[in-house]
C-alpha cells in the first residue's frame, strides 16, 4: 500500500503528526508512506524512518515569486513529484484549502482514496471547504488532542482502533555543534509569535537562578530580533546563562533532544523536546492545555491554561522534581 500524508505546517502540528505513523506502521507493516511538508521541516519529518520519501512544499516561498521561471519550474517539480506515485490512501490532517488542492493533485491508484477532517476542533484553523476534496472525511470530537486527531484520522481510514501511548520514533540529528555544553544543561523554549503565550521574563529569571544553582547550564535560543533581544535580558539576571547563535533547525532539535531539562511556552520546540521524552515542563499562559499538552510520558509536566498562567513556584517545582527523578549524566 503506498500512502501520503498531508501535513505542511507548523513545527508543533508536524511533530504532533508523527505517532500516525507508529499507528500506520503497526497495522500495515508494508505501506510505504510519503509526506508533503513545507520545506523548512522536511529534516525533522526525514528523522522518522517510518518515512520514505519527503516532498518538500515551498509554497511560503513559491507565493512571493511566482512569475519567476525557477519559482515555476520548482512548482512543476513538485506536482511531478506528487503524481510519481500512485498512493492507495491520501490523508490530509490539516484541513485547510491548500492542503486539500496538493491531495488532490497527488495520484490515485484504482480505488485509492483521499480522506480528511470532517470538522474543526475548538480554535484551529480548519476550512470547511477543504471538505471538497476528499473522499470521505472523519468527525472528530471538538476537544480532540493534536497528536489524536491525526491518529482517529488514519484509523479510521483504515479501520483499526487508536490505541496505546504516542509513539513519535524521532531518531536524534547526528550533530556535535560547537554551542554544547560538557556539562547537563537545561533550555529555556521562551520565544512564541504570540506575544500572550509568552511567560514574564521576570518568572524566567527567578526559575534560571535555581536551576543555574541546582548544577546545570543554562541555554537560552531564540529565532527573531525580538527573541534575541528577550533572551539577552533574561541572560543578564542569570549568572553564567548562555544565549545562542541562532540555529538552524537540526540543531535545535540537537538542543531539545540532549537536554537535562527543557522548560518551554507552548511552541514547537517545547513540543519536540517533549517527543524525544527528554524532561519537560510545558506552560501553558494563553492557549488551552488540552489541544498539545505532552500526555504520553511521566517526564513531561504540564503547567497553566488559557487565562491561567503558571508561577515560578510551580514551575521550579515541577523542574526540580524531574531533575531528582530523571538526574543528567
Amino acid at each position: 500500500m503506498n500512502i501520503l500524508i498531508v501535513r505542511v505546517s507548523s513545527l508543533g502540528d508536524v511533530v504532533h503528526n508523527m505517532p500516525m505513523l507508529a499507528d500506520l506502521r503497526r497495522h500495515v507493516p508494508d505501506a510505504r508512506i510519503d509526506w508533503v511538508v513545507e520545506e523548512s521541516y522536511a529534516s525533522l519529518v526525514r528523522l522518522n524512518d517510518t518515512v520514505r520519501n519527503v516532498i518538500p512544499f515551498a509554497l511560503r516561498r513559491w507565493r512571493k515569486h511566482l512569475g519567476d521561471p525557477a519559482t515555476r519550474a520548482e512548482m512543476r517539480a513538485f506536482r511531478d513529484a506528487l503524481r510519481a506515485t500512485s498512493y492507495d490512501l491520501v490523508l490530509d490532517t490539516q484541513g485547510l484549502i491548500k492542503t486539500g488542492i496538493v491531495m488532490r493533485m497527488a495520484r490515485l491508484a484504482p480505488g485509492g482514496r483521499r480522506i480528511g477532517l470532517a470538522n474543526a476542533t475548538e480554535g484551529s484553523g480548519y476550512e470547511a471547504l477543504s471538505r471538497i476534496f476528499h473522499t470521505e472525511s472523519v468527525p472528530v470530537g471538538r476537544r480532540t488532542h493534536a497528536v489524536q486527531r491525526a491518529r482517529e484520522v488514519a484509523a479510521a481510514a483504515l479501520g483499526y482502533a487508536v490505541e496505546g501511548p504516542a509513539d513519535f520514533n524521532l531518531g536524534a540529528p547526528d550533530l556535535q555543534p560547537a554551542w554544547l555544553p560538557a556539562q547537563p544543561y537545561a533550555v529555556f523554549f521562551h520565544g512564541t509569535a504570540r506575544a500572550a503565550k509568552q511567560w514574564p521574563e521576570a518568572s524566567w529569571i527567578a526559575l534560571g537562578r535555581q536551576l543555574v544553582a541546582h548544577g546545570l547550564a543554562l541555554l537560552l535560543p531564540w529565532g527573531s530580533a525580538a527573541e534575541h533581544d528577550a533572551a539577552r535580558r533574561i541572560a543578564a539576571g542569570i549568572p553564567g546563562a548562555q544565549v545562542l547563535p541562532k540555529l538552524p533547525l537540526m540543531e535545535a532539535v540537537t538542543l531539545a533532544q540532549r537536554a537535562a531539562l527543557a522548560v518551554g511556552v507552548d511552541t514547537g520546540l517545547t513540543h519536540i523536546a517533549a517527543a524525544f521524552e527528554r524532561p519537560t515542563v510545558e506552560l501553558y499562559c494563553d492557549s488551552p492545555r488540552w489541544k498539545t499538552e505532552g500526555n504520553w510520558s511521566p517526564r513531561i509536566v504540564n503547567l497553566g491554561d488559557a487565562g491561567a498562567p503558571p508561577d515560578v513556584a510551580q514551575a521550579a517545582a515541577a523542574a526540580l522534581a524531574l531533575l531528582d527523578r530523571h538526574p543528567a549524566g
